[in-house]
């Protein structure tokens, strides 16, 4: 069975079916509690909807509103918070166990300048072939990339993660003090 996720249904208008009801008008005053079909009227008449608010109370809590607007300010609400989100990327730079000192380098730069603008990033050393009956040599390569950014990223854990031919290590943005 699949849950779907999203916001609750809630039931407006003839969907509601429990009587007595505590009624609240569009002013947010409390009318008091009165049979679901008085509410629908009193609703229906003022051109607007009965909106369950609180279906675990007992009796349930409605409210007269216009709920088409009510769901588009509750939409907009979800979209603005879900633009101050700040996404944090992984960026990922690839380093070989026999790797030349100027290619250590360049890479190791660019690791740099990813961390200082804040993302992750995942630095994998690829083994081929027999490259793979030293794994040591990775490993130092790894350590050596660790060391050169170590003011700038810190591993997420100790830990070295090896999967299939390679051998990756995670590293942090450092956090910056402001003074």
């Amino acid at each position: 069975m699949i849950e779907r996720q999203g916001p609750p249904k809630v039931r407006i208008n003839r969907m509601i079916r429990i009587s007595p009801v505590r009624l609240i008008d569009e002013e947010g005053q409390q009318v008091g509690v009165v049979p679901v079909e008085e509410a629908l009227s009193i609703a229906q008449s003022k051109g607007l909807d009965l909106v369950e608010v609180a279906a675990d109370a007992r009796p349930i809590v409605c409210r007269i509103m216009d709920y088409g607007r009510y769901n588009y300010e509750q939409q907009k609400k979800a979209q603005a918070a879900k633009k101050k989100q700040h996404q944090v990327e992984v960026k990922q730079i690839k380093y070989r166990p026999a790797i030349d000192e100027h290619d250590f380098e360049t890479k190791t730069r660019k690791v740099i300048k990813f961390l200082d603008q804040g993302h992750k990033v995942r630095v994998t050393v690829m083994y081929r072939k027999r490259e793979m009956r030293r794994p040591e040599i990775g490993e130092m390569v790894l350590d050596r990339v660790v060391e050169a950014v170590q003011e700038h990223g810190i591993p997420e854990d100790r830990s070295r993660q090896m999967m299939g031919r390679d051998l990756s290590v995670t590293l942090a943005p450092v956090k910056k003090e402001t003074t």
